[in-house]
């Protein structure tokens, strides 16, 4: 974490806390977990997250509740979710639109406003036939026996909500998020 500071004369007038810009995480999803990385190495794992009810891999079309493969960033932060708070991934990826276009899933149109947006460090459109609105995101009022009994959400990564509470410490908007 780093912590920058404005000084008047010595005094300290107001700080403000940001994320390491070298940290980034790795979602094992076979492994159920979390690791944050700094370069290669691993500085702290968050286990016991559930994924979509589809499982992970190569998601096809919106609501197939897959939890995809792939590398994105954190593209935004809603810190008022249902959810606690919701670290939205920029899903759907240039891969993820060319593997699209390639069966046919989406039309160039689509394919091109996808691209667009990562070549500009934008969101990507979030309402595709590929879906969206993939993110980390807590419980919110959600149960926790659920969480830990079965993978429940519709494509996303869930942890607890003091495991992403914790997580806001870590993470900021363009953090790297690698699933596999």
């Amino acid at each position: 974490m780093i912590r920058i500071c404005s000084l008047l004369f010595f005094f300290v007038v107001s700080c403000e806390v940001f994320a390491d810009p070298n940290v980034w995480l790795l979602v094992d999803t076979k492994g159920r977990k979390i690791e944050v990385k700094k370069g290669e190495k691993t500085i702290e794992t968050i286990d016991s997250i559930a994924i979509g009810r589809g499982g992970a891999g190569s998601k096809n079309h919106r609501g197939d509740n897959v939890t995809p493969f792939g590398e994105y960033r954190i593209g935004w932060v809603g810190k008022k979710s249902e959810f606690r708070r919701f670290f939205g991934l920029t899903y759907p990826s240039s891969i993820d639109a060319e593997k699209a276009l390639n069966k046919g899933v989406i039309d160039r149109s689509t394919f091109d406003k996808i691209v667009t947006a990562h070549q500009y460090k934008q969101i990507p459109p979030q309402n595709t036939p590929l879906g969206g609105q993939i993110g980390i995101h807590g419980l919110g009022r959600a149960d926790l026996r659920i969480h830990q009994a079965v993978d429940w959400t519709h494509g996303c990564i869930a942890l607890t909500n003091p495991q992403i509470d914790h997580l806001s410490q870590l993470v900021e908007t363009g953090t790297v998020v690698k699933i596999k």
